[in-house]
């Protein structure tokens, strides 16, 4: 499975862009906002996520990984093909997309194009609890915070959010400044080895 692709843009549309890899042109499919942010000829790095079916291999690319995760979380939720999770990256930000649905903000994500009432309310069912907390990172004096990948980490280990809150929360697993991600997850991991 390809995973990320650097090179040179070829070309550009409003929903593809051809990625020059030493002399191979891969088709790639982007949200709206990335293609627009995309310049012919510029240097590009993009995070894909591949998609195989019996008669196409199709990629998706994405110019960060937590875009392409939330991009694979909503493709996860029945109804939702590769098109409408495209489609959905490219009318909402990541940020204000996790947080409707957190929020279950059914009102607002029926005013994205191509999602109706019952697929957004399928979004908040299955997605709301699987959605890390680093991926809303908050923001101090107008600057983005730096994200803790610890939450994320354990979500990735299929633990629920109230598992993470417990082990992100407990005062056996150290700050995010005081030791290496590698000793947290240890240290988290033993915190929910024990029962509650």
């Amino acid at each position: 499975m390809i995973a990320l692709l650097r090179g040179v843009v070829a070309q550009r549309d409003l929903a593809t862009a051809v990625v020059d890899v030493n002399g191979v042109g891969y088709l790639v499919q982007v949200p709206a906002n990335v293609a627009t942010d995309l310049g012919e000829g510029e240097d590009v790095l993009l995070h894909i996520s591949t998609a195989v079916r019996e008669d196409a291999i199709t990629l998706y690319g994405f110019l960060c990984a937590d875009d392409r995760t939330t991009f694979e979380m909503l493709r996860e939720v029945n109804g939702v093909g590769p098109r409408t999770a495209l489609g959905i990256l490219s009318q909402m930000s990541r940020a204000d997309l996790h947080r409707a649905i957190s929020n279950e903000e059914i009102s607002v994500l029926t005013k994205l194009k191509g999602l109706g009432k019952k697929t957004a309310e399928r979004l908040c069912l299955e997605l709301k609890n699987k959605i890390p907390q680093t991926f809303t990172p908050t923001t101090i004096a107008g600057r983005q915070a730096e994200a803790d990948p610890l939450p994320l980490a354990l979500a990735q280990l299929d633990y629920r959010k109230s598992e993470i809150d417990r082990a992100v929360n407990s005062k056996e697993v150290p700050a995010m400044s005081d030791a290496p991600v590698g000793a947290r997850l240890q240290a988290a991991l033993r915190v929910l080895a024990r029962p509650i």
